[in-house]
């Protein structure tokens, strides 16, 4: 089992920065692919950056393309998201992701439904 816990979320104004930061236990992340995601209200939870297990390969929904930048810190057991240039669309609950990966290092999971452990979220909230 891992346990996630995501923190870093709060009230920001637009055009603001904010890290995110997903701490994991039970577990060490260096053999899963981590990824964030997003959901505002009334909307389908979706896809924001994903990191491949070593680090090396990293893939973004378009619409955070040059705004966002996903890392990880395996020795720390943490991924962070560092979200620059925030806009008030950016509202939402942010979620962190685990998928067990056993043989492709550099396999980025895009897709919600491969992911097996997930964090209780952080809000983030943009002021215009």
């Amino acid at each position: 089992q891992v346990q996630l816990v995501e923190s870093g979320g709060g009230l920001v104004q637009a055009g603001n920065s904010l890290r995110l930061s997903c701490t994991a236990s039970g577990r060490t992340i260096s053999n899963y692919a981590m990824g964030w995601f997003r959901q505002a209200p009334g909307k389908e939870r979706e896809f924001v950056a994903a990191i491949s297990r070593s680090g090396s390969s990293t893939n973004y929904a378009d619409f955070v393309k040059g705004r966002f930048t996903i890392s990880r810190d395996n020795a720390k057991n943490t991924v962070y998201l560092q979200m620059n240039s925030l806009k008030p669309e950016d509202t939402a609950v942010y979620y962190c992701a685990a998928d067990r990966i056993y043989y492709n290092h550099y396999k980025v999971t895009v897709n919600e439904y491969e992911y097996d452990y997930w964090g209780q979220g952080t809000q983030v909230t943009v002021s215009s």
